[in-house]
């Protein structure tokens, strides 16, 4: 066996592990946190200490994953300039963490902003089982959010300000357009509504946080059904993307030592310069697309 063929399997490995950094990296690392809910599932004595100790601990898996996933970009241009010895994957790679550091918050506010309107339904549908039950407005609106509140962060500002009107009869209906401001809320808006009415006209509450609670759910289920479409032109766009890295790996394979061609010769710079602005210009239309169809 030859010495090139003994030494093949080293940039191919190392490929492969660059491929699978980006990947995890595009789709998020959700299985982390998947798996943490999991492992923390049972086994933990009292269900409210239980429940703040496991939603503590998957908050720490998150907040390191995050930063792993931060970090990728930059381990895998190192690989890569070792590999090929130049500096230029690891300056791309360094380059592309604030991008990739950027792109993971607005992830993490989608999906904090889906969570929220997700407990603004909850809110409205535990308020109305115990106003059903023959709770005041304050006293079940109380004990609404104190069911559907966060538990490891603890409530924000908004969401103190609300109970605190709740529990010492306040100005709900400021309290709860005050907090509907926040990214997902909006439907406490909605429920200052229903509140104002029921106050000054003397209709009942618990009918029309009912009526709130399914608009809220019907439109939730209308944005689960839309990601749902979505996704295949997400996962499209990511397999094109990663595509390049495939070439790689093929020429690697064949011989040709793509990286050397394309980190240490002129022409190779102008086809690596050429090919990261397509890339990204990819990226942009694709994303582009994708949120018009979201609009």
């Amino acid at each position: 066996m030859s010495a090139g063929a003994v030494g093949l399997p080293v940039p191919v490995l190392a490929g492969t592990l660059c491929a699978a950094a980006a990947a995890w990296t595009v789709a998020g690392g959700d299985r982390v946190r998947r798996r943490a809910r999991v492992l923390m599932a049972g086994g933990v004595p009292g269900p409210s200490v239980g429940r703040v100790r496991r939603e503590r601990l998957v908050a720490v898996v998150q907040v390191r994953a995050g930063r792993w996933r931060e970090a990728a970009p930059l381990g895998a241009g190192l690989l890569l300039a070792l590999l090929g010895g130049s500096v230029i994957p690891l300056a791309v790679g360094a380059a592309a963490v604030p991008l990739v550091r950027r792109w993971l918050r607005v992830r993490e506010g989608e999906r904090a902003r889906v969570a929220r309107a997700a407990g603004v339904a909850a809110l409205c549908g535990a308020a109305v089982g115990e106003l059903r039950s023959g709770a005041q407005p304050g006293q079940a609106l109380t004990a609404a959010l104190r069911r559907t509140l966060p538990g490891p962060g603890g409530p924000g500002a908004a969401e103190a300000a609300l109970l605190a009107a709740a529990a010492f009869a306040g100005d709900v209906p400021a309290a709860l357009h005050q907090a509907a401001r926040e990214p997902g809320a909006q439907g406490l808006a909605g429920m200052a509504a229903c509140w104002r009415v029921s106050v000054d006209g003397g209709a009942g509450l618990a009918a029309g946080l009912d009526r709130l609670e399914a608009a809220l759910r019907a439109e939730r289920d209308r944005e689960e059904s839309l990601r749902a479409q979505l996704a295949g032109a997400r996962s499209t766009a990511v397999v094109l993307a990663l595509l390049p890295l495939v070439g790689l790996l093929i020429g690697t394979g064949l011989g040709a030592d793509p990286l050397r061609v394309l980190l240490h010769t002129p022409m190779g710079w102008g086809c690596l310069l050429a090919g990261a602005l397509l890339e990204a210009l990819g990226l942009l239309w694709c994303s582009r697309i994708v949120r018009a169809g979201e609009r």
